[in-house]
């Protein structure tokens, strides 16, 4: 490898919530000469990561602009509605958004859950990130409502969740610039669908099977090729002349020399 060569690597950019660890572990296992480096990035950072080439592929929230960037849909997540635990909702194993109608329900600007407006009563401003957010729910200012990833990545003791049935949801998927399906964009694919190593839809499909040889007992297949084509008229015994009894395998001509006559 000369100086200007660099060895290869893989990047790879993941929103909060996202918790790529299993298919970095499945990566090292199979991949063990090519690091993988993980890039976090706010979920409205991710397009601009992946478009300028600072990462190689992304674990995102969905939608993205399909005119640029292919992706592979991953799971969808429940949202949920944090709330302080001596909070009335703590009381109850769900809520619907209509629930909610009386309480005023946080905004935070980086927003993943994808309305417009969330159920509630608005607040006077939008906190600038989902982190804030937390902070003023903990502080009894209001509540919010968040996949529940991130309920989980901004977990604390004085808070909790509940599922809210009718709210909308947000999908996880794999994410990468069409136009750069490199051979490493491949074998990630490979591993988030779940493929065994020896896949032959992997970037480096197992070597080709060789042909099989044609079956014993079919024809010019070795010596049972040979004894089924000699099985035939003309072969074995029959072919030195002979029928099974031991009489002339050709039909006598003398028994048709002379017409019986008529009486």
């Amino acid at each position: 490898m000369t100086g200007s060569e660099e060895s290869p690597s893989f990047r790879l950019a993941y929103v909060p919530g996202v918790t790529p660890a299993k298919w970095v572990r499945i990566w090292n296992e199979r991949l063990p000469d090519v690091p993988l480096h993980l890039v976090a990035v706010s979920a409205a950072e991710a397009p601009d990561v992946l478009r300028g080439g600072s990462a190689d592929a992304g674990l995102v929230r969905l939608p993205v602009d399909r005119t640029v960037f292919s992706a592979i849909p991953l799971y969808t997540e429940t949202t949920v509605v944090v709330v302080p635990k001596d909070h009335v909702v703590a009381a109850v194993d769900e809520v619907s958004a209509g629930d909610l109608a009386e309480d005023i329900v946080l905004h935070p600007l980086d927003d993943v859950v994808g309305w417009e407006r969330p159920p509630g009563l608005p607040a006077i401003e939008r906190p600038a990130t989902t982190a804030d957010a937390i902070e003023l729910v903990a502080a009894g200012v209001g509540l919010l409502i968040v996949p529940q990833s991130l309920a989980r990545l901004h977990h604390r003791r004085d808070l909790t969740y509940r599922p809210v049935t009718d709210a909308p949801q947000s999908s996880v998927a794999l994410s990468w610039p069409e136009d750069a399906t490199t051979d490493l964009v491949e074998d990630f694919i490979g591993i988030v669908r779940g493929r065994t190593v020896n896949s032959t839809r992997g970037r480096t499909p197992p070597p080709a099977q060789q042909k099989r040889k044609p079956a014993a007992g079919k024809a010019g297949s070795g010596k049972a090729g040979a004894g089924k084509a000699a099985g035939k008229p003309g072969s074995g015994k029959a072919a030195a002349g002979k029928n099974p009894r031991g009489r002339s395998a050709t039909p006598k001509a003398g028994k048709r020399g002379k017409p019986r006559r008529r009486s």
